[in-house]
This record gives C-alpha cells, sequence and structure tokens, in this order.
C-alpha cells in the first residue's frame, strides 16, 4: 500500500539496540578488573580485563545472556536527593570533592545533560540530498517524542540558528538542491524549559540551552588558525577591552542576515531575549537556573552565552537575586584569553569541562601559548592574539581506560560525544576500575562512528535515516518527504529586545 506524502514525520530504521527502550546491562557483566600484577605492590600496566569472559559460541552466549538477565539491579531513582543539592552540581563550590571520587548524582547529571546536547546531532539534517539540509528535522513540540526522550521532562520553547555567511565553511551543512528551505540559516540549537514535574524532581525550574557542534569530520578545526579580538567589538558589553575570544566564535554568535527570515536575528539576540522572557516574566517567582551545554564547538557558543548572559544582566532580577549561570561543555576548544577566563569568574559563571585526553580538539587553539605554560610566557605574551586559555574545571577522562573501546580508534572517534558519555559512566575516579554505573547502552558509542570494539558486533554508524527520507505520494511515486515547516522568531522579539537594551539594525518592524 502506497505511503501518504502526508505522512510528514521522519522515522528511523530500528536500530539493532533502541536507545529509548533499552534495558540496563547488568552491572556484573560490565565490571573490569586489572590484570594480575607481576609482583606486590607493581601495578600492571597491561590493558584492563574483563572480569568475566563473553562465551563466543550462540549457544553460550544465550546461556550467558539469560544468566545475566536474572542479576538484573534494581533500577535506582537517578534525582534522588538532587532537589536539595542543585546548587553544588552546578558548581556552587566549582564541584570541590565531587570529581575524584566521582558523585553518582553528579554523573547522572553530566550524563543528562550530554544527552541533550547529543539531541542536537541526532535532530540535524546533515545530507546534502535533502533540501532541508542544515534544518532540524522535528518541530519543537515533538522533538524529544521523535527521538525518544519523552522522559527528558522539558519543553522546548524557541530554536535557534546562524547565518551561514561567515568563515566557518565546515561548520555549516548546505543541500545541493536550488530549491531549500533556508539558503543562508543553519540549526544550531534550542532553549528548552522543565516541566512542573521535573522541575519539582530538580529543586528549580531549569533552563537549559543546548548548542550544536559539528557533525561530520574535524576540517573546522582548521578554520580555528584565526585570532583573538576584543569581545566589545562586536558590541557585546564588556568594561576590559583586553578580554578577547577567537573571532570565528565571535562571528557566529553575533552575526546576522537581514534577507533570511531564520537569520534576521543574531545567535546573539536568540538567546538573550529568551533568557530574559524566561527568567524575569514567565517565572518570575521561583527558583530558576541557566544550565547552557555543547559539544565541540557548541561547547564554545555555550561559553560565549553563558558570558553575555552574566555580562549583560539577564539574569539579575528586580530585587537583586542572581540565577546562577552554569556551563558544561564536552570535547570544548579555547575559546579566549586569560582575560577571558578572568572575567567568566568575576562574573560567577560556573563551567566545568570534560574531555577525553586522547582528543585533540581541546588543545586548540592556542597549541603553543596557553594556560599549561610558564606563568612568566603567559604574561609576556597575555597581549598577543595567540594567547589562549581554557576556563573552568577540567574533568579529564581516558577512552583507553573503557573495555568496550579500540586503542587505535581515529581523531573523530576520540572526539565523539557518544563516547564520552561512555566514559562518564564508567568513570568513578583517578585510578579506579571502570565499571558502567548506570548500564548505559553501549552500543550508542556506535550510533555515529565505528568506535566500539569487534567482539561485541555492533555496526558501525548504525543510525540511518529510513529510506533516506524519500515516501510514496498519492500516486505512488517516490519523492522526497515534506516536512512541517519550521518556527522561526516569535513576533515580540523586538520588544524584548529593547526591553533589555539591545540596539537592532534590522530593517523591518514587529509584526
Amino acid at each position: 500500500m502506497a505511503q501518504s506524502a502526508s505522512n510528514t514525520i521522519l522515522t528511523f530504521t530500528k536500530p539493532l539496540i533502541q536507545p529509548e527502550k533499552r534495558r540496563p546491562f547488568p552491572v556484573s557483566a560490565q565490571i573490569f578488573q586489572p590484570a594480575s600484577p607481576k609482583k606486590p605492590g607493581h601495578l600492571s600496566t597491561k590493558p584492563l580485563t574483563p572480569a568475566r569472559a563473553v562465551p563466543k559460541t550462540n549457544d553460550s552466549l544465550s546461556s550467558f545472556i539469560h544468566e545475566l538477565e536474572k542479576e538484573k539491579p534494581a533500577v535506582q531513582n537517578k534525582t534522588t536527593g538532587l532537589a536539595d543539592r542543585w546548587p553544588e552540581i552546578l558548581g556552587e563550590d566549582d564541584w570541590a570533592g565531587l570529581l575524584d571520587p566521582m558523585d553518582p548524582l553528579l554523573r547522572n547529571e553530566l550524563i543528562r545533560y550530554g544527552v541533550m546536547a547529543q539531541a542536537c546531532y541526532d535532530a540535524f539534517d546533515f545530507d546534502p540530498y535533502s533540501k532541508y539540509c542544515g534544518s532540524c528535522r522535528f518541530t519543537r513540540r515533538d522533538f524529544f517524542d521523535r527521538l525518544g526522550l519523552a522522559e527528558t521532562g522539558y519543553e522546548i520553547t524557541r530554536y535557534l540558528y546562524a547565518t551561514s555567511n561567515i568563515h566557518l565553511p565546515n561548520f555549516f551543512k548546505k543541500s545541493r538542491w536550488p530549491k531549500v528551505w533556508s539558503k543562508n540559516a543553519n540549526w544550531i540549537g534550542y532553549i528548552a524549559v522543565s516541566n512542573d514535574e521535573t522541575s519539582s524532581k530538580l529543586g528549580r525550574r531549569d533552563i537549559c540551552i543546548a548548542w550544536r557542534g559539528t557533525v561530520t569530520r574535524l576540517e573546522w578545526v582548521a578554520d580555528l588558525m584565526d585570532f583573538l579580538r576584543s569581545i566589545s567589538s562586536d558590541k557585546i558589553p564588556c568594561p576590559d577591552p583586553t578580554v578577547r575570544v577567537e573571532s570565528g566564535f565571535l562571528d557566529l554568535y553575533t552575526d546576522k542576515d537581514d534577507t533570511c527570515k531564520y537569520c534576521k536575528f543574531s545567535a546573539r539576540e536568540q538567546v538573550l531575549t529568551e533568557v530574559n522572557m524566561l527568567v524575569n516574566e514567565a517565572y518570575p517567582d521561583e527558583e530558576v537556573s541557566v544550565t547552557i551545554v555543547g559539544h565541540s564547538l557548541g561547547g564554545a557558543l555555550a561559553l560565549l552565552s553563558a558570558y553575555d548572559i552574566a555580562e549583560t544582566g539577564i539574569n539579575v532580577r528586580d530585587d537583586s537575586r542572581a540565577v546562577p549561570v552554569c556551563v558544561f561543555t564536552f570535547a570544548g576548544p579555547r575559546v579566549g584569553n586569560g582575560r577571558f577566563r578572568a572575567r567568566l569568574e568575576l562574573l560567577g559563571v560556573k563551567v566545568l569541562r570534560v574531555v577525553n585526553v586522547h582528543d585533540m580538539v581541546p588543545k586548540s587553539p592556542g597549541f603553543f601559548i596557553n594556560e599549561k605554560v610558564h606563568p612568566i610566557l603567559i604574561k609576556m605574551a597575555e597581549n598577543f592574539p595567540w594567547s589562549y586559555s581554557h576556563v573552568g574545571v577540567e574533568l579529564a577522562l581516558d577512552h583507553k581506560n573503557s573495555p568496550f573501546l579500540r586503542h587505535d580508534g581515529d581523531l573523530v572517534c576520540a572526539h565523539n560525544l557518544e563516547a564520552h558519555l561512555h566514559l562518564l559512566d564508567g568513570y568513578h575516579g583517578r585510578g579506579q576500575r571502570f565499571v558502567l554505573a548506570n548500564g548505559r547502552d553501549y552500543a550508542l558509542v556506535n550510533k555515529g562512528c565505528d568506535f566500539l570494539k569487534d567482539e561485541f558486533e555492533i555496526p558501525p554508524n548504525w543510525r540511518q535515516d529510513y529510506n533516506k527520507g524519500m515516501v510514496r505520494n498519492k500516486e505512488g511515486r517516490w519523492v522526497q518527504q515534506e516536512r512541517v515547516i519550521l518556527d522561526d522568531h516569535p513576533t515580540h522579539m523586538l520588544h524584548h529586545l529593547n526591553k533589555i537594551g539591545l540596539s537592532t539594525n534590522n530593517n523591518y518592524s514587529e509584526q
């Protein structure tokens, strides 16, 4: 029977292990211990080995799985105690004592926010043969449902867009067809708010800003061979002209295109107006937090937007209460110089960076002059346009500690967000054995790369667009599936821009 063209919602082929219906893999099967030491007091340098070997034959494997099902642990409430501890989890004390050993509640929250960043990749259309390339596959109202994340407990209030007319060609994706959804825009993330039930569990109303990073190879790193420039040069308020950030990131955050309905406001204007409306109008009497998350280049945007929110002061209410602003980045690059780091700390923005020590992206830009060189050299080079510094607290992970992952994975694998979430689930502290605490499905690692060891028999890049978006219309012909037109910008944008004192050069009036 022919499929109707009115069926506009994209579906995916059934994965080998469905993340939305997965069951926790038994803890007993995921505890890995170091190889026996050669002599007392000497730690072996051999790779971690599994405590229980997986049988190779199909019959033995079936029996083994059946045995493990009997040992299935009880599902724990991952939010227990969060309502009382949320300021600590969001870095009130800079995560002192929470990283080594790893605090279970913090681990759960990092994974939860990481999943919200991963959703940006899973929902993004980067197929150049799609006329919707560069857009989000779903409307914001069914975004989480279509990704199997209905239990997230957030509602998206705003999609975020950026103009592709800047000097970061390897970040943006464009369709090869002449008739496309937009010629100059790319979807780069969303703003979501926790619903009443989730807010009760979290202990506050949480505003989450999730930024998309890069979706294919790492050619965009070449775009970072640029220089630092004053953040105030793009009309972002800063009393210190020596605060500098990477110019490509700044362009991505502040540029706009008056001819494009999606980019007639910059990403900066989109974020500030929405956060101001949510903090000061939608939930003025509630306990509120602003949590910003991003992976890769999205981590850079997370830092810029966090700085902007705090420097502009829209997180400060009329009674002088400041809404906390926290940033969780995964595999993020350096963004600015030492003065940028100092300014963020002065503004009270809390930053926790999750990195894989084998990933090259967090080491750039600033390969030679950065926060790790001698203080005297930093002082001498602080005014140079290539002197960078990381900000916040770093949580360093090592993919070679996971018995699930190949040690010879390429740079893309080491940078993969799902791999970072896998490593988080198994991390308990430096020197401690790798244990998947939450039973997070390791098959998710290969969703968009080839990183798992062959013995786990999970095919690489297994998540695929069903029939590449092709459907049969009423005449029985195969055509590209039509999609619902995405939201652009709310009609109250100019009102909120004026309210927070942002000037605009847009040549149109409020609708």
